[in-house]
C-alpha cells in the first residue's frame, strides 16, 4: 500500500531542515492554516452561545507564538503540542475574561468537550480544568503536557509520544494516569 503524502506543513519543515534553513515564506501561511484548523475543531465543541471565534482562537494563539522565542523550525508534532498549549491559554483567558465581565452573577462559563477519550459529548469547563493542570503539574509536567496535547491539539499517543519524545506506552499511560486524575476531581 503507497504511503500518504505528508501534510503541507510536514513536508515544508522537513524541507527545510533537509536544506538546513530556518525561513521560508510559505512556512507561515502553513502554520497559520494549522492553527485555524485546530481551533475550528475545537469551538466545535463550544457552547453555542459563545462569542469566540475560530480565527480569532488561532489568530490570538500565532501572535502569542510568535512572541515566545525562537521556535526554529520544530516538527510539525512539536509545533502541534505549542499550539495547544498556546490555544488552550487563549480559551482560558477568554473565559477568564468572560467571568470577571460578568461579575460572577448570571455568568456561563465555557466548555469544551472532552476530546480524544471516549467519544462522549461530555463538556469539561476550562476553568476548572486550567485549574486542576495547574495541580497536576505539580505532579508531572509531561502529563500536563499530555493533555494539552490530547485535548487541545486533538493529538493521538503516538503523536503525542514522538513530540514528548517518549515510548507511546508511556504516552498512552501518561494519559491514563491523568484522566483518572481528573476524573477523580470530577473533572473529566
Amino acid at each position: 500500500m503507497p504511503e500518504s503524502p505528508a501534510p503541507p506543513l510536514a513536508a515544508l519543515l522537513h524541507d527545510m531542515e533537509t536544506r538546513g534553513v530556518r525561513t521560508d515564506p510559505r512556512l507561515d501561511p502553513l502554520i497559520y492554516e494549522e492553527m485555524r484548523v485546530i481551533a475550528e475543531r475545537l469551538m466545535r465543541r463550544e457552547a453555542h452561545a459563545h462569542t469566540l471565534q475560530p480565527t480569532a482562537v488561532a489568530h490570538e494563539a500565532w501572535m502569542r507564538l510568535a512572541q515566545a522565542t525562537s521556535l526554529g523550525h520544530p516538527s510539525r508534532i512539536v509545533f502541534l503540542g505549542l499550539a495547544a498549549r498556546a490555544m488552550r491559554r487563549v480559551l482560558v483567558d477568554h473565559a477568564r475574561s468572560r467571568k470577571r465581565q460578568k461579575r460572577g452573577e448570571g455568568w456561563e462559563r465555557v466548555t469544551l468537550s472532552d476530546v480524544g477519550t471516549d467519544g462522549s459529548s461530555r463538556a469539561l469547563d476550562l476553568l476548572d480544568l486550567d485549574d486542576a493542570l495547574g495541580e497536576l503539574h505539580q505532579l508531572g509536567a509531561r502529563r500536563v503536557a499530555v493533555v494539552e496535547m490530547r485535548l487541545f491539539a486533538g493529538m493521538s499517543n503516538a503523536e503525542v509520544a514522538e513530540a514528548l519524545d517518549v515510548a507511546e506506552s508511556t504516552a498512552r499511560a501518561d494519559w491514563l494516569t491523568a484522566r483518572a486524575w481528573l476524573a477523580a476531581r470530577q473533572i473529566a
